[in-house]
């Protein structure tokens, strides 16, 4: 959510911006600055009305110990209306700022100033690309290679649930299983602090992430408990600094967490989503970090490298796009996505987003840290999957299948105890 005050000192900046997006938001910051306006001058009428209420309380104090009681009664009734009117303006006060934040929650973050233009991911920008992508018409795509090596069953997935559940089996679980740990502890060495959080939150949490009310339609919700299932471990994650003010020196803040991930999906169909290629549940980790504002986007470059290196261990074909502004998420500033190279299907796949939402999280989430000038600043927030395990397996399966099996990455081996599946 943007900051009032930035809105207030950068309106026209923030209105250009926002225009990459293709939108115009120019009539809601109008709302929002007048609201704002109306809201301070409420707060002063108020402001006023209790300080005259103190001043009162010491008159009659005073009073009644000079015993001057016929000067009391008129000061009471004085204390009595501004006690009825303070009720007022405090009940408006809530109004107006709960108008505001309707508003503001339909702003969504000002792109960086690297953010290409454009409108689909079509126009997102090249960054680089590692590895070599294979040509073969004789290779298979990865559900083809997961029923000959009886390793992913998805149709007794859908059997026991529904589609984009699948059932992971023998050297398919076990490679799952290897993925995660192997990604925990690469996090773990590069100085992330592992955690393993709730896998349902309550509307609150959800909304200091961004998923709310951006993204109902993506997740589950328990309508009994009035509780969502992650889509992310950064959900959970990010709201452990809830309410927080960090010292200077204790920044950044650096997690990573293993998590199931539950997304409904809407609206996906087709070969887009064959296989593991869309599921509504899938295993990954993600890495979060917290940083104050002048780090960030240096944070930012070091959370790509990480996740790249961490890609090139696998010896998986890789690339980076940059997202365009029509491309990127709501709560984000900026996004780089790593996609990988599905030889068997000739495509590339997302299998990690690494983003910079500056304060947009921060501010829902009041986190904050004092700077050397004893200011409480807001916080930026960061996160990326290091990695997203369904994609990675595809990746896998498809880019090393040989005559006689799929070979696995040497850095796996002590994870899954077997070289090949076969």
């Amino acid at each position: 959510m943007l900051e009032i005050n930035k809105i207030k000192n950068n309106t026209d900046n923030i209105v250009l911006h926002l225009k990459k997006r293709g939108i115009d938001v120019s009539d809601k910051l109008s709302s929002i600055i007048d609201l704002d306006n109306a809201r301070i001058a409420n707060q002063q009428k108020l402001d006023t009305l209790l300080a005259e209420s103190n001043q009162i309380a010491q008159k009659i104090g005073a009073m009644a110990r000079e015993k001057k009681f016929d000067e009391i009664t008129p000061l009471k009734q004085r204390a009595s209306e501004i006690k009825l009117i303070s009720k007022d303006l405090i009940e408006s006060g809530k109004k107006i700022e709960e108008k505001i934040k309707n508003i503001l929650v339909e702003v969504p973050n000002v792109p960086h100033t690297s953010v290409p233009n454009g409108k689909t991911e079509k126009d997102n920008s090249l960054e680089g690309q590692w590895g070599d992508i294979l040509e073969s018409d004789k290779l298979l795509p990865h559900w083809e290679l997961a029923e000959k090596y009886n390793i992913i069953d998805f149709k007794k997935g859908a059997e026991i649930t529904g589609s984009g559940f699948p059932l992971y089996k023998g050297m398919g679980a076990q490679l799952q299983r290897g993925l995660i740990n192997f990604f925990l502890d690469y996090n773990s060495s590069a100085g992330y602090k592992e955690y393993i959080p709730p896998y349902f939150v309550n509307e609150q949490s959800a909304f200091n992430t961004g998923q709310l009310p951006d993204k109902e339609g993506m997740m589950y919700h328990i309508t009994n408990d009035d509780l969502y299932v992650i889509p992310t471990a950064e959900v959970p994650i990010t709201n452990i600094f809830n309410n927080t003010k960090f010292q200077l020196h204790e920044l950044p803040i650096k997690c990573t967490a293993y998590s199931p991930c539950f997304r409904r999906e809407a609206g996906s169909y087709g070969k887009e989503v064959r296989g593991l290629n869309r599921l509504h549940q899938f295993d990954k980790v993600e890495i979060v970090q917290i940083c104050e504002p002048q780090e960030s986007y240096n944070t930012l470059n070091l959370m790509v490298s990480h996740v790249s290196e961490l890609l090139k261990k696998l010896n998986i074909t890789f690339r980076v796009v940059k997202l365009c502004a029509g491309d990127l998420g709501f709560t984000s500033a900026l996004t780089y996505d790593f996609e990988v190279y599905a030889p068997g299907q000739k495509k590339w796949l997302e299998v990690s987003s690494v983003s910079n939402f500056e304060t947009y999280q921060s501010n829902r989430l009041n986190l904050k840290y004092v700077s050397q000038n004893k200011k409480n600043i807001l916080c930026h927030t960061l996160n990326g999957s290091a990695l997203a395990l369904p994609r990675i397996v595809v990746a896998i399966l498809e880019q090393n299948q040989t005559d006689t099996g799929i070979i696995m990455p040497e850095p796996l081996l002590r994870y899954v105890n077997f070289d090949k599946i076969n």
